[in-house]
């Protein structure tokens, strides 16, 4: 895929804004430059795991700062003797960690909020001032080789990064798709070194290499790794992609020299050799190689890098480099154009209203949003396939992408991406397609460039699907995704057997999928990391292979996945504690184990008191079994309040929402379905005032490659994707007095009355003009767009939405709510 720049447009270079042009903002009167708004800051510290460094929407560079642990003596939970290891981790998974004091490096790749040690991080740059005396692989202390900082003497924003180290280099970083741009300013009159830490990636690698040549004034290199929570288990304590870059320098190079392990040689120009991962997963100390160039800076002390980066070849760099980041193209035209980019990709919402903190944290929370997968094919359409084979995208896909957190983001990222970017929508999903071809077949729930992981539990990719063909993404093969999904869903693969992996990286797609065909649910024993929270995850994606069949008209297989989605309720015990029932572990034999509701004891990430509602397609069964609305709405105001009547939403206990993960951000929405909307409302609410803030811990938990962010943008829109696989929309209230989301041409207004930080409560609302009281909205209103007018106020309505006629659909076979069948 070619890829042209323009100065007329300067976003056009972007494969990821391949949008429809957007109204302009005479039109609107709103913001005009969403991009100014974005402080990449938030949620570098608290566990979001973000980076701030320099990128586009869905990139594949990622030009962002290297932290050395504060603590490099931290212990590892889990892993018995890790203290010794720590002093290569990063000091966030994000190479960033806001208390961190030192940078040791900017790397080129990044992951956005993982969790786990970290990933990518690929080919650290460090400017250093001085003389290479010992090896930077021996600096395992960020003694010699790493630099302070200050962060009154930082700068970050959409596609652009920019500090000055205490060594005197400032340092400022922009990008494009696939290539880096850096100005590297040196203090005048001492030695200007620029060190490449080739093996340095992360996670550490088992392989790279660097060659320098002098008369080109170019670095290239590559590094092997992967390695992604290999500390875990041995599962995913291996190599699967190689990274390759060329760097292009504007001055000329004076010295070179290079290093291997503790081995230091001067004018030296070739150099390779892997950090390997260690006997835990962690790169060993005084492991590693890479190079310097001792620079001249006679003539300027400011030094330009352009560097392009490729997973297919060294080649493809270069051509990646040409294209989007030619010879001759200035750092600040390129910054420019980074900007522009970020202002069309940001510019697909547009907000009126609230208070400045309150627009910052929104468009940043977008900006999270659209780095979640990246882009992973080079400008010739070429990419390094799961099966370690070079492919080539075929139309009308445009681009491949890689990194997928499918546990996280099938709940909310990419529904949100559908909605703004369907083409982009459409070609991830192509993307999940190609890797499980190549991949014998076999759906993955974390993959991570051309590495199946297995992290996490349940078959994220169903949802992840069914998400984006319910919001808009239909261009691509839907046919066989859905054969593939099906295949997966009734037929136990060797890996859907096998323990290899367990808990945490499960092989199979379906782990103990012959044991859920049988018994209806995944058992104590199984292959699982906890067996009720997997039996969960099952039954949310048979619930949305049903959509698909519904979808393509296939009745028979609709009717039988639609069945198989209730089977939750076989590990629903109605006696499992005094005060009520609970979903639990249940044993081969059907009888239940010991149970405690506040522990995580068969669930992943969460309590059983967390878990019990996840059933989102069918809250009214949940209700139903747990005795009704009266009872069900008692037990979820204990869910988000302290028994004093205080308010529990995060770090409050097993008991409590924790609405800082996944398992719980679907809960404040469901007073929508028991008759009680404006707790809804208020919970929601809630949770943005208090949690989400303009500050570098506003951020709750790990951003999951955007899902925690997508939540937000879509709370604060008042509007969530609750059920997996469909486009209703379960209704809380707007944040601000006017939103204008750009959809395709069927673009979504909403204007809110009386909307105020401190008034989420719905009086009133108006659905293209005509009054509703629903609590939702039907998949029609994403197809074609459309309008909402709230009335609202800082006092609850108990009437507005309050019938059970008002309350979103639950889906069972011959549910009164359920949808036509094909």
């Amino acid at each position: 895929m070619g890829l042209l720049l323009s100065q007329k447009s300067a976003a056009i270079f972007c494969a990821a804004m391949l949008l429809t042009a957007p109204l302009s903002h005479a039109q609107t009167g709103k913001t005009s430059d969403p991009a100014s708004l974005v402080n990449p800051i938030i949620g570098t510290t608290n566990g979001g795991n973000d980076y701030p460094g320099a990128v586009l929407p869905f990139g594949m560079a990622a030009w962002s700062p290297e932290q050395p642990s504060n603590k490099p003596r931290r212990r590892v939970e889990g892993v018995p003797g890790s203290m010794k290891d720590d002093r290569a981790r990063p000091a966030a998974p994000g190479g960033y960690e806001y208390t961190a004091t030192k940078m040791r490096g900017f790397s080129l790749t990044h992951l956005m909020g993982t969790g786990c040690a970290g990933a990518s991080g690929d080919i650290p740059f460090m400017p250093f001032v001085g003389k290479v005396e010992s090896s930077p692989s021996d600096d395992g202390t960020s003694k010699v080789y790493a630099s302070d900082f200050s962060h009154a003497d930082e700068q970050a924003a959409a596609g652009y990064y920019r500090v000055k180290l205490a060594n005197g280099v400032t340092v400022e970083l922009t990008a494009t798709p696939r290539t880096g741009a850096g100005r590297f300013t040196y203090p005048v009159g001492e030695p200007a070194v620029m060190l490449v830490r080739t093996s340095d990636s992360e996670t550490g690698s088992s392989d790279a290499s660097i060659k320098i040549d002098t008369a080109t004034r170019t670095i290239s290199g590559s590094v092997t790794s992967g390695n992604f929570c290999g500390y875990l288990g041995t599962t995913d304590r291996r190599s699967y992609y190689t990274l390759y870059f060329v760097a292009h320098f504007d001055q000329p190079f004076l010295e070179t020299g290079t290093w291997q392990d503790s081995a230091v040689r001067a004018n030296t120009t070739e150099v390779s050799g892997g950090t390997t991962y260690g006997t835990r997963g962690f790169p060993p100390p005084g492991k590693g190689s890479g190079g310097w160039v001792r620079l001249d800076t006679s003539k300027s002390q400011a030094v330009n890098i352009r560097v392009g980066i490729s997973y297919v070849s060294k080649e493809n760099a270069e051509a990646n480099l040409r294209a989007e980041n030619p010879e001759g193209t200035s750092f600040d035209t390129l910054r420019q154009r980074a900007h522009a980019a970020w202002n069309e990709a940001l510019d697909r919402i547009d907000i009126g209203g609230g208070t400045a903190d309150e627009r910052t944290v929104f468009y940043t929370a977008l900006y999270h949003t659209l780095l979640g997968e990246n882009l992973y094919s080079d400008v010739d359409g070429r990419y390094f396939g799961m099966d370690q084979k070079v492919h080539k995208v075929a139309a009308p896909q445009k681009a491949q992408y890689s990194t997928f957190s499918g546990w996280d983001v099938y709940r909310s990222q990419l529904q949100l991406v559908a909605l703004l970017a369907p083409d982009i929508a459409s070609d991830i999903a192509q993307s999940l397609l190609n890797q499980a071809n190549q991949n014998d077949g076999e759906w993955d729930r974390w993959t991570h460039n051309a590495g199946i992981t297995h992290v996490m539990n349940g078959d994220p990719a169903a949802p992840a699907i069914a998400d984006i063909l319910a919001f808009g993404g239909d261009r691509f093969d839907v046919k066989a995704a859905y054969r593939s999904l099906l295949q997966a869903a009734t037929v136990p693969t060797a890996h859907d057997l096998s323990s290899e992996g367990c808990p945490v990286e499960c092989v199979g797609q379906r782990p103990s999928l012959d044991l859920w065909l049988k018994l209806h649910y995944i058992p104590t024993g199984a292959n699982a990391w906890g067996p009720a929270a997997d039996t969960l995850e099952d039954v949310a994606a048979d619930f949305a292979i049903s959509e698909l069949a519904r979808r393509l008209h296939d009745k028979p297989n609709y009717d039988a996945f639609l069945e198989r989605a209730q089977n939750w309720k076989n590990i629903y015990n109605p006696q499992a504690t005094a005060d009520g029932g609970y979903i639990q572990n249940r044993n081969p034999d059907g009888s239940w184990p010991k149970f405690d509701p506040a522990s995580d004891d068969g669930f992943v990430e969460g309590s059983a008191a967390q878990y019990l509602w996840m059933v989102p397609f069918n809250e009214r069964g949940l209700f139903e079994m747990l005795g009704g609305m009266d009872k069900a709405n008692a037990r979820l105001d204990a869910f988000f309040h302290k028994p004093d009547g205080s308010w529990a939403v995060t770090e409050s206990g097993g008991l409590h929402a924790e609405l800082n993960n996944e398992p719980s951000i679907e809960t404040p929405w469901l007073f929508d379905f028991s008759g009680q909307p404006w707790k809804t409302q208020e919970t929601v609410r809630r949770v943005l005032n208090t949690i989400w803030t303009n500050t570098p811990n506003g951020m709750p938990g790990n951003d999951d490659l955007g899902e925690m962010s997508s939540w937000y943008v879509w709370s604060a829109m008042g509007m969530y994707p609750e059920i997996p696989g469909r486009a209703e929309l379960v209704l809380g209230s707007p944040l601000f007095p006017e939103i204008h989301v750009r959809h395709s041409g069927r673009d979504i207004v909403i204007k809110s009355q009386g909307a105020a930080t401190d008034a989420p409560y719905v009086h009133a609302l108006k659905v293209n003009g005509k009054a509703t009281s629903k609590t939702w909205l039907p998949e029609t209103f994403v197809e074609h767009g459309g309008t909402l007018e709230y009335e609202l106020s800082s006092t609850p309505s108990k009437q507005w939405g309050t019938a059970m006629e008002d309350a979103p659909p639950s889906f069972a076979p011959s549910a009164p709510s359920a949808p036509s069948k094909p």
